[in-house]
């Protein structure tokens, strides 16, 4: 096993202001981002996703392994096959395999079996983990890694001014079927990305956020 080689670290990124004025600028422009299910037809460019998938791939891995693959759609006969997927798989979770306290906590949120913005949005990411590396190598911490490079994906689409929605259809063997992926790509998510529409609402119930002491804990007094 070779050495490992370290170089200076000269590309860094160096904020005109404070760190808290860069924090707070940030969470100004996250803090608005809601799950949308009311897309507009409005074109995306392929640019602009490529650079929003760009930004995911900065993400951090297990040993650098980069396990996932990000696979966007814009045919419409292949955001029509995922619609029709998902509506199926959607229709047994509403119909047998939520329970009902699953249930009573989606009704406020307003969803259902009904997907018609996965033909509507000009844009679906879907997001594979890896299981092995192309080359049949071994991964680490594939689930965190995904994980991570999909929540930085989620805050570059809301820095550009996209809308996007986490859509985790269960179980999502149909995506890697439809999209032709190999076996060692298993579906991670599914994000609708494009402009709200120009009438779109959102349930009332998604705008709370937790209060910052309810979910930040510093310098915890444990006993000796």
């Amino acid at each position: 096993m070779p050495d490992p080689i370290f170089v200076p670290f000269g590309d860094r990124y160096t904020p005109a202001e404070s760190p808290e004025s860069e924090a707070a600028r940030f969470h100004d422009i996250v803090r608005r981002r809601r799950s949308v299910r009311m897309f507009s037809d409005r074109p995306v460019s392929r640019e602009a996703i490529e650079h929003i998938v760009r930004c995911a791939c900065t993400a951090p891995s297990g040993a650098n392994k980069q396990p996932w693959r990000f696979v966007a759609v814009s045919d419409p006969k292949l955001k029509r096959k995922i619609r029709l997927g998902a509506e199926a798989e959607e229709r047994e979770l509403y119909s047998r395999r939520a329970s009902a306290e699953w249930l009573a906590d989606l009704r406020p949120l307003g969803t259902d079996e009904n997907k018609e913005y996965l033909d509507i949005a000009p844009w679906l990411i879907v997001v594979f983990k890896l299981s092995k590396n192309d080359n049949g190598g071994r991964v680490y911490y594939s689930e965190e890694s995904v994980g991570i490079a999909t929540g930085i994906l989620l805050a570059a689409a809301q820095i550009a001014g996209l809308a996007t929605l986490t859509h985790t259809p269960s179980p999502m063997a149909f995506l890697g079927e439809i999209l032709g992926r190999p076996a060692h790509e298993k579906p991670y998510m599914l994000i609708p990305v494009g402009y709200p529409a120009d009438d779109c609402t959102v349930p009332m119930h998604a705008l709370a956020r937790r209060p910052l002491e309810k979910s930040l804990v510093i310098n915890p007094q444990v006993e000796a």
